[in-house]
């Protein structure tokens, strides 16, 4: 998994247009029954799959925001590790499992995590309960034989949502096989093979609208889901009170310089350029509504640009630094601030409002993303607004 991966703690959740097909696939009993989600995340694709039914719901988040989100509709949330949390075998009647797509970090033998979360989570279903499993197609090698051993009634489709076609996802169906039913070695590398063999196989048919065969959930009554982790947030909370974090602070964290006092003279336009983009003047300020977190950044700019002369083709290319600086809002929106010109081609605003910057054809030594709610607003230069000034004049005098 890549670090942005990482970062969110492998969520990615499954679109909402496949957890309606995935509850398609369903029929609910009357009764009451249990369902898990071992990854909830939200929670709005586990809900869109029980929605209007008595299930009982139970989710398990490793991100402290995510379950939040999740208690809000309605279930109980377990706060941490999956693999540090403990369930009566045999006691869910649905599972609906979407794992981190990652390998596991240990000294040895680690596995993908989709058979780790599998296996772990796996044996909680009762016999004759139903298990989703989504995963990358290819993945499904490495769980063909925990399914054929302990699974029936094994349904493989691929996921046609543009989300999903981009991990290449599928949808394993399954119902959880009964002892009774054991299959002989012969039969279960038969069964593992043909599972294989569809990790591989392409044009797989899509998730349906209608179900070919429902798979019906049963009755099971409350579940008790134990954990037995850390409690990650009061470690957290109490970690800058250890003694030891003090010690080791230094070492693992450089000290921020801070600026104070008065200059001796006023500082001009370099000056507050280095502190800006020093970091010296990064920070929270304002209040209320104007509370905002201001960050400065000098980026590289490489700007090329070709002219005639006697005849021949004279190819520039100049090198410049810019100055930005990044607001943070507390509404949540973001604001960048630059000097850098748009295209000559975009023209002037015909309002007068405050232009919103396309960045320029220009190579930078630095990757820049800009999210969808952030507006770039380029800043006036010296000797821009003296020529509008002029423009503006002259118009008035032509008046």
């Amino acid at each position: 998994m890549r670090n942005a991966g990482r970062l969110k703690l492998g969520f990615y959740p499954l679109p909402r247009s496949e957890a309606q097909k995935l509850r398609a696939q369903l029929a609910f009993p009357a009764e009451p029954f249990a369902a898990l989600d071992p990854c909830i995340g939200d929670g709005a694709a586990f809900c869109t799959i029980v929605d209007q039914t008595p299930a009982l719901r139970y989710g398990i988040e490793l991100d402290a925001y995510r379950t939040e989100q999740a208690r809000t509709l309605g279930i109980d949330v377990v706060h941490g590790n999956t693999l540090d949390v403990q369930c009566r075998v045999d006691s869910l009647a649905l599972v609906y499992l979407n794992p981190p797509y990652d390998f596991e970090v240990g000294k040895t033998d680690n596995h993908r995590m989709e058979l780790v979360f599998l296996r772990h989570t796996g044996r909680w279903v009762l016999p004759g309960g139903v298990l989703f499993f989504v995963i990358p197609q290819r993945q499904l090698a490495g769980c063909a034989r925990t399914l054929a051993e302990h699974f029936e009634n094994i349904r493989v489709y691929r996921l046609t949502a543009p989300e999903s076609v981009k991990y290449n996802q599928i949808a394993v169906l399954a119902v959880r096989r009964k002892r009774q039913n054991r299959l002989r070695d012969e039969m279960l590398a038969s069964h593992t093979r043909q599972l294989e063999q569809l990790s591989e196989q392409e044009n797989l048919p899509p998730l349906p609208d209608t179900p070919e065969i429902p798979y019906r959930v049963p009755p099971s009554p409350p579940a008790a889901l134990v954990y037995q982790g850390l409690p990650l947030d009061e470690i957290e909370d109490k970690l800058i009170e250890s003694s030891a974090y003090r010690q080791v602070r230094r070492i693992l964290l450089r000290e921020r310089g801070a600026v104070r006092g008065r200059p001796l003279t006023p500082l001009h336009g370099g000056h507050v350029g280095l502190l800006c983009t020093a970091g010296m003047l990064n920070g929270v300020f304002g209040q209320d509504e104007l509370r905002h977190v201001a960050n400065w950044q000098s980026r590289k700019y490489t700007r090329t640009w070709h002219e005639e002369d006697d005849g021949k083709n004279v190819h520039h290319t100049r090198e410049y630094f810019s100055h930005e600086c990044t607001l943070l809002w507390a509404n949540g929106t973001t604001q960048i601030l630059t000097h850098e010109q748009r295209d000559e081609e975009s023209g002037d605003d015909p309002n007068g409002s405050e232009p919103e910057y396309t960045r320029p054809e220009v190579e930078t030594s630095q990757a820049t993303t800009i999210p969808p709610n952030s507006k770039v607003i380029v800043m006036p230069s010296r000797g821009a607004s003296s020529r509008n000034n002029g423009k503006s004049r002259v118009e008035e005098e032509d008046k």
